[in-house]
């Protein structure tokens, strides 16, 4: 009897377990199908994913059981799209979830936590949003958590799992402090924290993490000092701070972390000099130091690292010659010391760097010549002497802005890997070799401001791959040759002040990707030719100064009207002959904007719409209404005028002084308007405040850029051209090819080209990219696809290469000064306006704030408010 009741209990324990696990492996089922159904699947990958099969789940792709359940689902790189299930909380025995690099959306389903085994969540590079779940974050088996690139929020997690190694949030929108917890992470290997809008200090409790061996966070607004505790974490082997706000010097007892290999703390406002104790992190293969403002003597101890492959001191105030030590480091690769104040001949020694591939040395006090067998650096890639203060004769290599003489080498053509050659401000003579034709890499030919002669070779024609010619200021002669048509990668062609004749040739129409072309000051004579209207992107075009039949204009000039009741419209055909052609000051995707000049002296701008193209009741109902909207930094509108037969004008101030644009052109040449940094920063300031206040309205702009910036008798910035579509309720003018539906190439945000919608979040953006212009006098449509101007900002930040991106006009900044300060804070301003996520922008009430405090100077006095000025009734 006792035998057989044994037999039954072991018969029912086991019937029911086999029930429980064919149970459990129906809920996996259930759940990894519900987990397909709420997902697009491009590629088929979870075709195979059938209930019937024999082993399913275990037999389907992406799944990995122990014991018939499921332990692994793993299905990254996939274009997976749509939202996490749920259900997926059912897969009570997973331990690892890999979904990385798809294009998963909405927010992480909290019910994951559910999962008390998992170990490994990997969910990075895809689109998901919302706040990270606190009970997931608690797991006590949670050992990995990977979400970096997504659009995630929130703050930083202050509770996670003490079981965590590895911690990647960067890039996403994570805000707040870091948490001065994650100390208590005994375990914790790897923390990745960058690119988020963290701020705070750097909590010097980070130091608990006894095991951390990889700490980052790199751009994102971390201020105050670092830690001295930073130098009691012997294990670390990654230490990158760049791109924050921090203060203060590098750690005395940095030396202390024997284990450290890379030391990146570029483009901060640490000062001091570099601790001595640091030749003792003997492992360090990366310094990265530039963009700060370190002083002292160049460091000649760490001509003692040998194992160092990469250093970066640029951008600081370092003083002294190039130690001869750092001819020892055979292992550096790269060697950038650009944009200090270093001086003396550069040693020798370096020349025995054989495995160099970048060398930097621009823009420092340099004497003597370059040694004439630099040629020996046979992995040299990069080298850049511009403005070093080198002399003799050319060599045979590049740099622009010493005091080079002589010919250039006719060996330049055999260089066939070069990319970028610059001779520009030197002293170069004779002609321009054809052998240069022979650079079928080149796409940077620069060779301005020198004294070259004869004509441009025929051989220019091969150089398929050249996007910008620069023989401005030069002495050269003769045709200006149809060859020049076949570089049809050209955006950018300088022909100016030279000694070219003859026609302007009619094949330059083929160069459908220029952006710039100015022939202005040579002996050039004929018409200009017709054909050239066909080059739908061109921006500049300047033939002034010639000999030229026709008009050179292309319709530049401010974009603003203004109106006035007691002005009758006979008066005003009078003042604008008739709308007269030559009375156009600019031309937009909403009209012709005439100066109109009345006979009492008066001058005002008029804006004509294309007759018959709006209803007058909405014209004069939306006029009304723009008329209430007034700022000093607006353009205000003044009056309109609606009637037969169907003429709509407005009517504004006339601004005698242009707008931005032009003034910005005008300041980057030599003999321009010189424009310093507090006329600048005053010119930006007016720009956000007029925004702010059109925003707070509310109006979105819709097209912020300079040739909307307009300037009035005392040089005060009126931003123009906004409200104008809600006079239109019909579609606007055909715009014009530099234009977007809702902005102008290079100025308009990616969200508003794919949308075609406007919003201040792309109003932010727009100004932060005329606010580097501003700053550094490049021209946004003058990048090409793969580098646009913030990219080549952060690019020479992190370079340490700061000189790049002051304007002519700010050259004299004393890296010493409040101003040189000032500067750089403004670009960090104009790179916040411009992050890729429009979450991630500030307000423009918080723009006004940031450069309100970028300016501790005083003020140059503005004019007086424009709206208080009585009409011209």
């Amino acid at each position: 009897m006792a035998t057989t009741v044994i037999f039954f209990t072991f018969t029912f324990t086991l019937l029911a377990f086999f029930a429980t696990a064919q149970n459990d492996t129906v809920l996996e089922i259930q759940a990894l199908t519900s987990f397909k159904r709420n997902l697009q699947d491009p590629l088929g990958s979870m075709d195979g994913w059938d209930p019937s099969t024999p082993s399913a789940p275990c037999d389907w792709r992406g799944i990995l059981c122990h014991n018939n359940r499921v332990h692994q689902l793993r299905l990254p790189r996939l274009q997976l799209a749509g939202q996490l299930a749920p259900s997926l909380s059912n897969l009570l025995h997973l331990r690892k979830l890999s979904l990385h690099s798809n294009n998963l959306n909405a927010s992480i389903p909290s019910s994951l936590a559910q999962c008390l085994f998992l170990r490994a969540l990997y969910l990075h590079n895809n689109n998901l949003s919302g706040h990270l779940p606190p009970p997931l974050l608690n797991l006590t088996n949670l050992q990995i958590l990977s979400v970096a690139r997504n659009l995630l929020s929130g703050k930083l997690p202050g509770h996670l799992s003490a079981s965590l190694r590895f911690l990647d949030l960067s890039y996403n929108a994570f805000t707040g402090g870091i948490p001065p917890s994650l100390g208590t992470l005994q375990n914790l290997q790897y923390l990745w924290l960058d690119s988020n809008r963290i701020h705070g200090t750097l909590p010097s409790a980070l130091a608990n993490c006894s095991s951390l061996l990889h700490l980052t966070a790199e751009d994102n607004a971390l201020t105050g000092v670092l830690p001295p505790t930073l130098g009691t974490m012997p294990n670390l082997q990654a230490l990158d701070l760049s791109g924050n706000f921090f203060t203060g010097s590098l750690p005395l007892d940095i030396g202390n972390l024997s284990a450290l290999e890379e030391l990146r703390v570029a483009n901060n406002l640490l000062s001091g000099v570099v601790p001595r104790s640091i030749v003792n992190c003997r492992l360090l293969e990366v310094i990265d130091l530039q963009g700060n403002r370190f002083s002292g003597l160049i460091p000649d101890f760490l001509g003692e690292l040998r194992n160092l492959k990469d250093l970066s001191l640029a951008g600081n105030l370092f003083t002294g010659s190039v130690p001869s030590s750092y001819g020892t480091l055979t292992a550096l690769e790269t060697l950038n010391l650009s944009d200090n104040k270093l001086s003396g001949v550069v040693p020798e020694e370096i020349m025995q760097l054989g495995n160099m591939s970048a060398l930097n040395l621009g823009n420092n006090k340099f004497s003597g010549q370059v040694w004439p067998n630099i040629g020996d650096l046979t992995a040299l890639q990069v080298l850049n002497l511009s403005g070093c203060g080198f002399s003799g004769r050319v060599p045979a290599t590049l740099g622009s802005s010493n005091e080079f003489v002589g010919h250039i080498p006719i060996t330049y053509g055999f260089l066939s890997s070069l990319s970028v050659l610059s001779l520009s401000h030197n002293g170069v003579s004779g002609g321009i070799p054809p052998e240069i034709g022979g650079c079928s890499q080149l796409e940077v030919l620069q060779l301005r401001s020198n004294f070259l002669e004869g004509n441009i070779p025929d051989q220019i024609s091969r150089l398929s791959r050249l996007k910008e010619l620069n023989l401005g200021r030069n002495k050269l002669n003769g045709d200006i040759p149809d060859e020049i048509s076949e570089c049809s990668a050209l955006s950018s062609l300088l022909l100016d002040a030279n000694h070219f004749t003859g026609h302007i040739p009619g094949s330059l129409s083929k160069l459908s990707k220029l952006t710039v072309l100015n022939l202005s000051s040579n002996l050039l004579n004929g018409e200009i030719p017709v054909e050239l209207s066909s080059i739908s992107g061109l921006e500049y075009f300047n033939v002034s100064s010639n000999n030229l039949e026709g008009s050179g204009e292309n319709g530049g000039g401010p974009k603003l009207v203004m109106f006035n009741k007691k002005i009758t419209y006979a008066e005003t055909l009078e003042a604008t002959r008739n709308f007269d052609e030559e009375n156009v000051l600019s031309r937009g995707r909403y009209g012709l904007v005439f100066k109109a000049s009345y006979q009492d002296g008066m001058v005002l701008s008029i804006r004509r719409f294309l007759d018959g193209f709006i209803d007058e009741g909405t014209f004069r109902k939306e006029a009304e209404s723009l008329g209430k909207v007034k700022h000093r930094n607006l353009t205000v509108l003044r009056g309109y005028y609606a009637g037969p037969p169907d003429v709509r004008l407005l009517v504004y101030d006339y601004m005698p002084n242009g707008n931005l644009g032009t003034l910005l052109q005008e300041a980057s040449q030599q003999d321009g308007h010189v424009l310093n940094w507090p006329m600048r920063h005053l010119i930006a300031l007016g720009i956000a405040r007029g925004l702010a206040f059109l925003h707070s309205v509310p109006i979105v702009h819709g097209d912020v850029k300079p040739q909307n910036v307009l300037f009035d008798a005392d040089f005060e910035a009126h931003l123009s051209e906004f409200g104008l579509e809600r006079l239109t309720m019909a579609a606007a003018l055909e715009a014009s090819s530099s234009s977007t539906p809702v902005g102008s190439l290079g100025y308009v945000s990616p969200e508003a080209v794919s949308s075609g919608v406007a919003a201040k979040e792309g109003d932010v953006y727009s100004f932060g990219i005329v606010l580097l212009e501003i700053l550094t006098g490049k021209k946004p449509v003058m990048f090409t696809e793969d580098e646009d101007i913030v990219k080549w900002v952060k690019r020479q930040l992190q370079r340490g290469q700061i000189s790049e991106l002051l304007e002519p006009g700010l050259l004299e900044l004393d890296p010493e000064s409040s101003e040189w300060e000032e500067f750089l804070l403004g670009v960090k301003v104009g790179l916040l306006c411009t992050a890729t996520d429009p979450l991630d922008r500030p307000s423009m009430s918080d723009v006004v704030f940031m450069l309100q405090g970028c300016r501790v100077g005083p003020e140059i006095p503005s004019s007086a408010d424009p709206t208080t000025l009585p009409s011209p009734a």
